[in-house]
């Protein structure tokens, strides 16, 4: 592709819209339960204790990493666009049945099942921007699709409302977001079109699984960027996650205004984050080679203090604003793993390389998730288990600052 012909141009920028809408219900759909817990476990008496709940959000997160690589396979090996819709017409589907069931064993099969379905989205709808968007352009494309994703998190944050509204209800929310996703889907795989090879990448013989796996897994600077994606993300799903039940308890607020001070604010500043990380690492990259990996290494700086703020804590303003540090440091860091992931591996293997960098992080997001349960159980105190994060994310600061970029990756 001629990446100075204005129509593919402009056509690079319109997969990111298109992608918006999905990426947005990508994480509402996932993000609405956390935000009605309170409603959801007196409505389905049968979730019992905090960390039967955990248990419910980390069975989405197994379930959804172990299949995230076979949906970048996937998506690297055929086609990502139908990757992309199928992924949201099944996820969708199962959107809309969550709000129909009433047992806690129920639950744990849907968000299986929302695991399975929305595992081939991420990698395959990033390594299509990827493709569409050269080094000039990258971290500022991938920093729009993730602004969708902190918007979701937003309005799932408002679902708490959503869930105290007598007369609409969680089991609402649930419907009416599955069938806008089933709704979208249709048109979405005729707008869509995957990238265009060079003549280099059609000649080439795609590979097979084993030999994906072994060139990634042999690859020193992807392992290191497997380590640094996973280590903060432990923090920021349990922030998603547990953050609308910690500041309700902690400071005696109701469901509606909890969801909305652990959503809102930080991800308000993650998409700020995203778009000055975006447009500082791609300018940066005129400079150094390294110039993406420095921002996200700044955005990890902005982490650390963020996670001992937000579990010392002593009033919600103090809370809220060392959650909007953490959402600008996270912007930094999200806009750029899929721009320094496209440095290190070929354009191949780009969704593949993705999926296992999911499959790694969120598994032990699921772990954490569990594990945070179990610990509010045991009554420990929130600054140790914060601390323990940001000592994580110290180690992250090391491991990107090793990473070596492979010359000429980053034009493809």
């Amino acid at each position: 592709m001629n990446w100075m012909n204005g129509r593919a141009i402009r056509y690079a920028w319109l997969v990111v819209a298109l992608l918006w809408p999905v990426a947005l219900l990508n994480y509402l759909d996932r993000q609405m339960l956390a935000s009605m817990k309170f409603s959801v476990m007196t409505d389905i008496p049968s979730i019992d204790t905090e960390a039967n709940w955990g248990r419910m959000l980390g069975q989405f997160k197994w379930v959804y990493a172990f299949l995230s690589p076979i949906g970048g396979y996937i998506a690297d090996r055929f086609s990502r666009r139908f990757t992309i819709c199928g992924s949201l017409f099944v996820w969708s589907a199962v959107t809309w049945a969550t709000g129909h069931l009433t047992t806690y064993s129920g639950l744990l099969w849907a968000r299986s099942l929302m695991g399975i379905s929305e595992a081939f989205y991420i990698p395959a709808a990033l390594a299509l921007i990827a493709d569409y968007h050269a080094g000039p352009t990258r971290s500022r494309a991938v920093g729009a699709h993730q602004m969708a994703i902190y918007v979701g998190v937003i309005v799932g944050g408002f679902s708490g409302y959503v869930a105290d509204t007598p007369t609409l209800g969680w089991r609402w929310a649930f419907d009416a977001c599955g069938i806008a996703g089933l709704l979208y889907a249709l048109p979405l795989v005729f707008l869509l079109r995957d990238a265009p090879k060079s003549e280099a990448a059609v000649a080439a013989l795609k590979p097979s699984a084993a030999r994906s796996a072994t060139e990634l897994l042999t690859n020193g600077a992807f392992l290191l960027l497997v380590l640094y994606f996973t280590l903060p993300a432990l923090a920021g799903w349990v922030v998603r996650d547990w953050m609308p039940a910690i500041l309700k308890q902690q400071f005696n607020i109701g469901q509606g205004k909890a969801g909305v001070s652990a959503t809102f604010y930080w991800q308000a500043a993650a998409i700020v984050g995203a778009l000055a990380g975006g447009w500082l690492a791609d300018r940066w990259m005129r400079r150094h080679e390294r110039g993406r990996i420095f921002v996200s290494a700044i955005g990890m700086g902005l982490i650390i203090p963020a996670m001992f703020g937000v579990g010392n804590a002593g009033t919600l303003v103090v809370a809220v604003s060392f959650l909007i540090l953490f959402g600008l440091g996270w912007g930094f860091f999200d806009c750029n793993n899929m721009p320094i992931l496209c440095q290190i591996v070929r354009p191949e293997l780009r969704a593949t390389g993705y999926g296992i960098m999911n499959l790694v992080s969120i598994s032990c997001g699921g772990f954490a998730d569990w594990g945070f349960g179990a610990l509010r159980d045991a009554k420990v105190p929130l600054n140790i288990t914060f601390s323990i994060f940001a000592s994580a994310a110290v180690l992250s600061v090391v491991l990107v600052l090793l990473i070596r970029p492979k010359p000429g990756l980053n034009q493809h």
